[in-house]
């Protein structure tokens, strides 16, 4: 019998990759998408024949319950969410509403349509914030630092409510940075590489960046869905830090990507305070050590190959070849 999955955000850099390991690993793939005119697939185009689109919404209770019977999915992954940290000050309520909240809505129309299934749970590194300890593990202290960390933080422990009230099958990945060619423009990696292709292409002349000593465990998004993946076919449910163990500043990703394209950064990237968050995250970086020893996962793209890769997929989408 073919395994069917649900998959919530499957329109997103995660979704779009899980949705291809999914489809790979024969299963039936369902994915919720939100009714409106401005869905864009164009990350999934290339899976169109193989996907059952569900319209649902994580701020309707009731059009997940109906999504859950409709898919009768073995595996539940709730990828969706307000994910820009940045848009999470600016739409605090928001954010709590889709990516917190939300989240309950999954888990309570699972609990009611579906308590067979296995559920995974995208939480994030934001929900440590202002770091406790470095490495961060799976038993470091939360103390996120966003509107966007916080309802994370939430959705990280009402999950594990769950699992330890009703018995379902349900775990967090705690997954730091991933980025790939499929990242929002939005997020800073993104910005960097493309910024950089435009740079090449005489397109622009400067890229207008925040904080440059930030630093972030940047991974590729296609080797941590396989992770997500590896989480459901455990005998028991466990949450998970999923990253690479190393660290890099925003000031690295730039010096990568124009290296790329054969440039110094320093005579492109100019500084705009307008870009700092209110509260920084100042350094994040995971032991993965559990995901390594339990899952067998480890991450297979390199952090400078990553950035490579992003920036050769801009060259080509802005015409360079």
């Amino acid at each position: 019998m073919k395994r069917r999955a649900l998959v919530t955000g499957i329109t997103g850099q995660d979704g779009s990759y899980l949705a291809e390991l999914l489809v790979e690993r024969g299963y039936e793939v369902y994915g919720l998408v939100r009714r409106s005119s401005s869905e864009r697939t164009e990350r999934i185009a290339h899976l169109a024949d193989a996907l059952h689109l569900l319209r649902g919404d994580l701020l309707d209770q009731t059009s997940l319950t109906h999504a859950l019977a409709e898919a009768r999915p073995h595996e539940i992954y709730n990828l969706a969410a307000q994910s820009f940290v940045p848009t999470s000050f600016q739409e605090p309520v928001l954010t709590a509403e889709f990516t917190a909240l939300g989240a309950t809505r999954l888990l309570e129309a699972m609990r009611q349509a579906a308590p067979e299934a296995r559920y995974y749970q995208a939480s994030s590194s934001e929900v440590f914030g202002k770091v406790r300890e470095s490495p961060q593990n799976e038993s470091t202290p939360f103390y996120p630092r966003s509107p966007y960390g916080v309802a994370k933080a939430y959705a990280h422990w009402i999950t594990v409510n769950y699992r330890e009230s009703y018995g379902l099958f349900a775990c967090c990945g705690i997954l730091f940075n991933h980025e790939s060619p499929r990242r929002g423009p939005e997020f800073v990696t993104r910005k960097i590489t493309r910024g950089a292709a435009r740079v090449k292409l005489g397109l622009a002349r400067e890229l207008a960046l925040g904080n440059l000593e930030a630093r972030r465990d940047w991974g590729f998004a296609g080797d941590y869905v396989r992770a997500m993946w590896l989480m459901l076919q455990r005998d028991e449910p466990r949450d998970y830090v999923v990253a690479t163990g190393v660290s890099h500043s925003v000031r690295d990703v730039a010096e990568a990507a124009f290296r790329v394209v054969g440039l110094d950064w320093q005579e492109h990237v100019t500084i705009d305070a307008s870009l700092v968050r209110p509260a920084e995250v100042d350094m994040l970086v995971g032991d993965a050590t559990r995901a390594r020893e339990e899952l067998g996962w480890q991450p297979e793209i390199g952090f400078e190959e990553l950035i490579a890769m992003m920036v050769r997929a801009d060259l080509a989408a802005l015409g360079g070849g």
